[in-house]
């Protein structure tokens, strides 16, 4: 059993950007109010957790989902995420959390199974509009319900608080950058994808923007985030447009070239929204079709619908529409700026510090 009095908070997020991002915010945050913090996740996650405070401990958890592999992995499954939470339980039993937070996926079932068997203080945050079926699953298991997105689809007896979703340090640095509006100058767009679906983007974006006038092609920068196996094809497809591009796998330094850009192109997960919000830049978005639930239309909508995105449906998309959308805000920097207005006013920049209100009142006085 461990002594430390310094109170421990646990996060349980899964292996992608989306869940990750917020968790880390959390943890900056705590981390700076003297917290101890652990990472619960599995081997995908893990990865993601470079960014996270140096004195976070990742804990490697096991864990799995029916929705990938074959019959023998379906088969075993149940067995994984009952190994997890025998495990999870033996390790807060032995170093308790004064709270436990899920961000979503199925990394996080041993932690808030363990966490619910153990009567921990116990929250979920939920980012996306459309509720991920973990956080559907233990919804109505924990005390507190955050959302990111407002409103959230939840389950009728729960009591969602929209916190909005914590954006990451870097981000908060840039909140509400000056914007520079579209003009006879070099003008910046950064197209980024995600790790999902981001094929459709290097398909359309450079032909839509090889289709504008030649006057407005040559002041464009283009910083345009592809898969490994597009990159050649889609740095191929700018240059034979005469347009200047930087075509990587990925950028490290995204909150910057937000800051900086006109326009961004983006798919629609709930950390890139949050992220346009706070720092207010004018946005295209293309819900990714496939994403469970079609959430990411879900994320779109309040954004769209406060004026600060335009949106454009995959079933819809095609190179002469998405270069009208863009001509739409290049040619207009009235608009643009409207737009990144409306964008700043939809953002909630102090959603990390009303997450960690949150977690103290859930942690109760003592902390």
């Amino acid at each position: 059993m461990n002594s430390d009095k310094t109170p421990l908070l646990l996060i349980a997020a899964g292996g992608t950007g989306g869940h990750m991002f917020p968790a880390q915010a959390l943890a900056e945050a705590m981390v700076r109010r003297g917290w101890r913090v652990k990472l619960s996740t599995d081997a995908r996650g893990a990865r993601y957790a470079g960014g996270f405070p140096h004195v976070v401990t990742v804990e490697q958890v096991s864990s799995a989902t029916f929705a990938r592999g074959g019959p023998l992995a379906k088969l075993l499954t149940p067995f994984k995420i009952a190994g997890g939470i025998v495990s999870a339980i033996f390790r807060n039993l032995s170093d308790k959390p004064t709270a436990v937070v899920g961000f979503g996926g199925y990394p996080t079932i041993p932690a808030l199974a363990s966490a619910t068997v153990l009567g921990l203080p116990r929250a979920i945050h939920e980012q996306n509009g459309i509720m991920g079926r973990v956080n559907r699953i233990f919804a109505k298991r924990v005390n507190r319900f955050a959302c990111g997105t407002w409103p959230t689809d939840v389950p009728e007896g729960v009591q969602a608080e929209h916190t909005g979703n914590p954006v990451r340090a870097s981000v908060l640095e840039r909140a509400g950058a000056a914007y520079i509006p579209p003009g006879d100058y070099p003008m910046s767009i950064l197209v980024i994808g995600g790790s999902q679906g981001a094929r459709i983007l290097s398909d359309c974006v450079p032909e839509a923007l090889a289709l504008l006038p030649e006057s407005v092609r040559h002041n464009l920068r283009i910083a345009h985030q592809a898969r490994p196996e597009d990159l050649e094809r889609v740095g191929a497809a700018y240059e034979a447009a005469g347009i200047t591009a930087e075509v990587e796998p990925f950028f490290n330094d995204v909150p910057r070239r937000l800051s900086e850009c006109q326009l961004v192109i983006s798919r629609a997960g709930a950390s890139s929204v949050a992220d346009i919000s706070v720092i207010g830049r004018p946005a295209i978005l293309i819900p990714y079709a496939a994403a469970a639930g079609d959430h990411q239309a879900a994320n779109a909508k309040g954004l769209a619908v406060a004026g600060g995105a335009i949106t454009i449906p995959e079933s819809k998309l095609d190179p002469e529409t998405l270069r009208d959308q863009i001509a739409l805000v290049l040619d207009n920097p009235d608009g643009a700026l409207q737009m990144a207005l409306a964008a700043l006013s939809y953002g909630v920049p102090d959603a990390t510090e009303r997450l960690v209100a949150l977690v103290q009142d859930l942690a109760g006085p003592k902390t």
